[in-house]
């Protein structure tokens, strides 16, 4: 099951936020490293930020990603396949599986990212580290500038803080398991 947030909800819903705490785009921009133009255009629901980047927003306006996307239910250690709930954000085709959320204060956050063909995500940076590891499909990940092809059965491990972003190559969804120390949600 699939829960899929519109880009126009999860805008206004950024933007009501923003607002209520007295701070303008340019101040969100320059604290998430996000442009004032894409900012804009999350919340007018034209683009939708990366999970990672709703992250540095949610934190930034002193909320969690709760506040804007509903999180989807997990309980115990065991995490299923074919039991757990994905979201997307905007592009349906663009899906998020959190893995395990089994106990408070984990350190580990394991996720399953489904993207489609082109898929460019925004540059991006939060804090802790990333790994990913390529399930299907071929990836173009940059880290501080240095640009790396991922394939299927690669994987990479880095600094979160620099910045990055990933594109997916050739003709077929990818299927990515990315595991964070930030935590996605609470």
């Amino acid at each position: 099951m699939t829960d899929s947030v519109s880009g126009e909800s999860l805008g206004k819903k950024i933007r009501k936020r923003r607002r209520a705490m007295d701070m303008t785009l340019q101040q969100l921009s320059e604290r998430v490293g996000l442009s004032i133009s894409f900012l804009s255009q999350i919340e007018r629901g034209i683009s939708t930020p990366s999970l990672g980047s709703l992250c540095n927003i949610a934190e930034t306006l002193g909320t969690s990603v709760d506040a804007f996307v509903k999180a989807p239910q997990q309980s115990g250690a065991v995490s299923r396949q074919g039991e757990r709930q994905s979201f997307s954000l905007g592009d349906a085709r663009r899906t998020y599986e959190l893995l395990g959320r089994s106990f408070p204060g984990a350190k580990l956050h394991p996720t399953l990212v489904r993207r489609p063909p082109g898929h460019v995500s925004e540059l991006m940076h939060n804090e802790g580290e990333d790994f990913v590891y390529i399930l299907e499909g071929s990836v173009l990940l940059e880290v501080d500038g240095e640009r790396h092809i991922l394939n299927k059965g690669d994987s990479m491990h880095f600094q979160s803080h620099l910045p990055h972003r990933s594109t997916t190559l050739g003709n077929e969804t990818t299927l990515e398991l990315w595991v964070r120390t930030q935590p996605l949600f609470p």
